[in-house]
C-alpha cells in the first residue's frame, strides 16, 4: 500500500472541482482497504472513500484526511448472478450484461461512476433502480473491522437512499455488489421521453431489444448533458444536483396554487408523488444556460449544475443555495442536494 500526500482531487471528479487530499491511497484489494482503514485509525485522521467521483463536490480546500480510492476489479458470472467488484466501471458493466442478453439494468446505461456507488445511492433512472436487481452487497465495516454481506432487504433501499448513505453513513466501504438479472428478459420502457427515443429510426413492429433501449437511454442522457462526452462543457457536473421531491397530495395542491400551472407528477407509492425538481427550478425563474461566475446551469438540463470553466466549489454552492431558496420561497419545498459534499 502506497500513501501519497497532497494529491489533487479535482481530476478524480466529473465536476473537475476541488482541492487536494492530505493523504491519498489507491486500494486494489480488500486487504489494502482494511490496511488503509487501520492506517487512518492509528493516526486519528478522517477517512473518505472515493469511487468514480461522479456524485460528489469537493471543497476548494480539499480534504484534510485520507482519501481511499476504491480500485477493486473483477467480475464473475454464476448462472443469473453477476458478482462485480466495486471499482468496475458501471456503464461498461451495463453494456456487458445487455450484450449477453440479461435484462434488469438496461435503463441505467450511460450513468457515470463505479459499481460500488450504485447500492449506496440506490441508483435509478427511467423506471429502474438497482435495488430491484441487487441480491447482495459485500462491504467492510469500519467499526467492527470485518467484511460482511448484506441482502437487498438489509440494505434499506428507498428512493436514492440506502443504509450506506443514511443510518450507517460513513460506516461501510462497499467492495462487491451481486446483481441477479433476467436472461432473455424483456426491456423496460416506461417513461415518455424514453419511449419516443426508442422509436426513432425504428421500423413499425420491429422487436425491441435490450440494446435498443440502452442506446436510446444514452441518446436521451446525452441530449440532456447527462452523458460523459469528451469536450462537452455540459458534462462537467455531478449529474442531477437536486433530488426530485417526493410529496403528498396536499403539497401538490400547494405547488399548483403557487405556480402558473399544475406540476408534472409521477407515482411514488403510499399516497406520495414525485415532482420534477427541474420543473420547480424553471418555475422559480432559473433557465437552462444560467451563468453564475464560473458555475452555471447546463444548457440542456435545468437539474444539472456545471463547471463552466474554472469554477470553484464556493461558486457552485452559492448557486445551489440561490436556486434552493428561490424554490422554497415560491413553493414551500426545500430541494435536497444529491451530491456528496467532501471537505466542507
Amino acid at each position: 500500500m502506497q500513501i501519497e500526500e497532497n494529491r489533487l482531487l479535482a481530476p478524480f471528479t466529473t465536476f473537475g472541482v476541488g482541492g487536494p487530499a492530505r493523504w491519498f491511497v489507491e486500494a486494489g484489494s480488500e486487504d489494502e482497504i482494511a490496511e488503509a482503514a487501520a492506517w487512518a485509525e492509528k493516526r486519528g485522521v478522517r477517512l473518505f472513500v472515493l469511487g468514480g467521483g461522479s456524485n460528489l463536490l469537493v471543497s476548494d480546500a480539499g480534504f484534510d484526511g485520507l482519501v481511499l480510492h476504491v480500485g477493486l476489479k473483477g467480475l464473475e458470472l454464476q448462472d443469473e448472478l453477476f458478482r462485480v467488484a466495486a471499482g468496475e466501471d458501471w456503464d461498461e458493466f451495463v453494456s456487458l450484461v445487455v450484450e449477453r442478453g440479461f435484462a434488469g439494468i438496461e435503463c441505467l446505461a450511460g450513468i457515470p461512476g463505479t459499481v460500488g456507488g450504485t447500492p449506496v445511492q440506490n441508483v435509478g433512472a427511467y423506471g429502474q433502480e438497482v435495488a430491484a436487481a441487487i441480491e447482495q452487497v459485500r462491504a467492510f465495516d469500519l467499526e467492527a473491522r470485518v467484511f460482511g454481506e448484506f441482502t437487498a432487504a438489509e440494505c434499506g433501499f428507498a428512493y436514492r437512499r440506502s443504509r450506506f448513505n443514511s443510518t450507517d453513513y460513513g460506516r461501510y466501504i462497499v467492495t462487491r455488489v451481486d446483481y441477479r438479472l433476467t436472461p432473455g428478459g424483456a426491456p423496460t420502457v416506461r417513461y415518455a421521453d424514453l419511449q419516443k427515443a426508442v422509436q426513432e429510426g425504428r421500423e413499425d413492429g420491429a422487436e425491441l431489444s435490450l440494446a435498443d433501449v440502452a442506446a436510446a437511454v444514452r441518446r436521451v442522457r446525452q441530449s440532456k448533458g447527462m452523458l460523459l462526452v469528451e469536450g462537452d462543457p455540459d458534462c462537467r457536473s455531478a449529474g442531477s444536483f437536486f433530488k426530485n421531491p417526493v410529496v403528498d397530495e396536499e403539497q401538490v395542491e400547494q405547488i399548483a396554487k403557487a405556480g402558473a400551472k399544475p406540476p408534472p407528477r409521477f407515482p411514488a407509492g403510499q399516497g406520495q408523488v414525485k415532482v420534477p425538481a427541474a420543473w420547480l427550478i424553471e418555475q422559480a425563474g432559473f433557465s437552462k444556460g444560467f451563468a453564475f461566475g464560473g458555475a452555471g446551469i447546463s444548457s440542456r438540463h435545468t437539474l444539472a449544475l456545471i463547471n463552466r470553466g474554472g469554477a470553484t466549489a464556493v461558486e457552485i454552492c452559492a448557486l445551489a443555495d440561490r436556486i434552493a431558496e428561490a424554490v422554497e420561497e415560491r413553493f414551500g419545498i426545500r430541494l435536497e442536494m444529491e451530491p456528496v459534499m467532501v471537505g466542507f
